[in-house]
Formats: structure tokens, sequence, C-alpha cells
């Protein structure tokens, strides 16, 4: 099931991760986020940037942009709750 506020991944086999705002009249953008979900993805630093030029065509807000850190090439980007979402390559 997947909703505009609940939006579930399935990481392994019967295991998910969720994304949930809860209660909408009550989440708030201005609220600090004080911590960050990882998006590991296969593929060079090359991939990252190409992510993130797909995702700045969008119109994502970004928090940090691309650059390279001792796990390799990184950016993060904020969903429009404001939680932030680090995209990284795969360890």
């Amino acid at each position: 099931m997947t909703t505009p506020r609940y939006v579930p991944f399935e990481v392994a086999p019967g295991v998910l991760f969720a994304l949930w705002s809860g209660r909408a009249d009550r989440v708030s953008p201005s609220t600090p986020r004080t911590s960050e979900v990882g998006l590991m993805v296969p593929g060079s630093s090359a991939a990252i940037d190409d992510i993130h030029a797909a995702w700045t065509a969008k119109g994502v807000t970004v928090v940090e942009p691309p650059h390279d850190e001792v796990f390799g090439r990184t950016f993060v980007v904020a969903d429009p709750d404001g939680n932030l979402i680090r995209v990284s390559p795969v360890d």
C-alpha cells in the first residue's frame, strides 16, 4: 500500500522500511530534522551525479550539492516535509 503520506520500501524479503508523515495537519517543513535517510545506489560517481541532475530537474530541494566524502560521492536533498535524504554509493 502506498499513499501520499505513507510509502513503504521492501529492504529484504519480508522486511519493510516506511516513510510516514503521520498526521498531515501536524507536519511542518520548518521543523528541524536531526537525522537523515540513506539511499545507497549502485554505480560510479557519475551515477550519483546523474541522479542529482535528474532530481534537480524535477525541482527537488538540494541541501548539500554533490561532493566527495570518505565513503564516496554523495548529496543530500529534503523531501516536502523537510526530511533529509542522503544519496551515496553502495558500500
